[in-house]
């Protein structure tokens, strides 16, 4: 029986925990008042099971449903993690949780995905503060990682551990804040640039498209996958970041910036930042930048998943636990996943070379199935591939789903021959593959048997597939 998640607020960010908690299993019960929330939810859910799906190889749990909720009550009844992601009014938040605690379960983890309150403010006049902690995430929280985790001293320490590991399953790195500080810390770096970056706007130095561009061609690349203080050592060359500060450090002083200084936010800044932005990116509406960001979100995030490189090794951590050991049937399902963005060519369906990957990953799954794994290629022995045949029958699209059925046609001795269907989930034939592989000793890189106990999993699947 799936996990029951309750979602209070079903904007942009309560939508995209929806999302997130529904992909990847939960059961979710969202309550909004908005009486657009239930098409809003809809869009938003569209994006994130297209998006999501691309970023893993393995197959993503069985969709939990999201189901909404007339009132608050009946939103969090029966649920283990509620998140709040109303208005940032503390008076609202406030009215929010007396309801929530007087509805939900003790046991309850009670999340707020405020980015500005401190916990100690949210559990202000609550009948049970130590369920409340703020867990901020970022848009779109179906894709990014990162939610900072803040408690309070009243945060009961079984509740900080209960919301890590819940954060944790569902793919997300639960960044926990040991102080209590405005705004958390992601947000208050976020302030200084924006801060900035108005009064660049204002002064006419910079358009809001040259201080975009300053950042997503310079480094914005660089902090995706080192952040800011990495990226400095580097900076400091051999001698590191001891060099790089006594190096820049003075440069501190001088009147680069007007961080304490804020432009008055009056009509004509709002205007003048407006009409830049609608010219910059306004021949596109939302839908369509959404489609982009995420597009390009799952092909830097895959880059650094093929480098095992910061939150790329996060997805390789979701891969693992999403993972799970084939089934012994008839074929074998050993493929099922989502074709992602960076799998296509300039006709939009999935490149010929990728499913030779999506054939080699099949092959890789009899391996670990038959007991060939990576502590048996440590240990000296694996297969290698002598031949392949590959058939090529309809297109495959961006964001779609299939799945690979093997059958072991020939497991004797050092010879392995696996034959391999990619189908849609209607069944019909994308491609086959016709394998032939050799066991190889990695020592003397001359093929050779198996190991026994390699060798009788071989045999037994053999059999069983020429049975079926």
């Amino acid at each position: 029986m799936a996990q029951r998640a309750a979602i209070i607020g079903g904007g942009v960010i309560g939508g995209g925990w929806a999302a997130r908690f529904a992909l990847m299993g939960w059961d979710v019960a969202l309550y909004d008042p908005d009486p657009e929330a239930k098409r809003k939810m809809s869009e938003i859910m569209a994006g994130a099971a297209r998006a999501l799906p691309m970023l893993f190889e393995a197959p993503m749990p069985p969709r939990g449903t999201i189901t909404h909720c007339a009132t608050m009550a009946e939103a969090v009844a029966g649920a283990a993690y509620i998140q709040e992601s109303v208005p940032e009014r503390l008076e609202l938040k406030h009215k929010v949780y007396q309801e929530l605690q007087a509805n939900c379960s003790r046991d309850a983890v009670i999340g707020s995905s405020t980015s500005g309150f401190t916990p100690t403010q949210l559990q202000e006049g609550a009948a049970h503060p130590e369920q409340i902690i703020v867990a901020h995430p970022f848009n779109p929280v179906y894709l990014l990682p990162l939610v900072e985790l803040v408690p309070s001293l009243k945060t009961a320490p079984e509740v900080t551990e209960k919301a890590k590991e819940t954060l944790t399953k569902i793919g997300m790195y639960p960044l926990h804040v040991r102080a209590e500080i405005d705004a958390h810390i992601a947000d208050r770096l976020l302030e200084a640039v924006w801060r900035e970056a108005l009064w660049l706007v204002k002064d006419g130095i910079a358009t809001t498209q040259e201080i975009d561009d300053a950042i997503r061609y310079g480094f914005g690349l660089r902090w995706a996958q080192m952040g800011l203080f990495e990226t400095y050592r580097i900076a400091g060359g051999e001698a590191g970041m001891r060099h790089f500060m006594a190096q820049f450090g003075p440069a501190l002083k001088w009147p680069w910036t007007k961080l304490m200084d804020v432009p008055e936010f009056d009509d004509a800044l709002v205007d003048l930042i407006t009409e830049q932005s609608d010219a910059q990116s306004g021949a596109l509406d939302v839908r369509a930048l959404e489609r982009l960001r995420d597009d390009n979100l799952v092909a830097i995030l895959r880059a650094l998943k093929g480098r095992e490189a910061a939150a790329g090794k996060l997805l390789i951590e979701q891969d693992t636990r999403l993972r799970a050991p084939l089934a012994g049937s008839v074929p074998l399902v050993t493929v099922r996943r989502t074709v992602p963005v960076d799998w296509a060519d300039v006709n939009g369906h999935m490149n010929e070379g990728r499913y030779g990957q999506v054939f080699s990953d099949a092959s890789e799954e009899v391996m670990t199935h038959v007991g060939a794994d990576r502590a048996y290629i440590d240990a000296g022995h694996s297969y290698f591939t002598a031949e392949t045949n590959i058939k090529y029958l309809a297109e495959t699209l961006v964001g779609e789903e299939f799945i690979v059925e093997t059958r072991v046609a020939l497991g004797q001795g050092k010879k392995l021959r696996l034959l391999h269907e990619m189908k849609r989930p209607s069944g019909e034939v994308l491609a086959t593959c016709d394998q032939f592989l050799l066991h190889v000793s990695l020592t003397t890189r001359s093929s050779c048997p198996p190991l026994p106990d390699v060798l009788a999993r071989v045999e037994a699947l053999a059999k069983a597939h020429a049975d079926g």
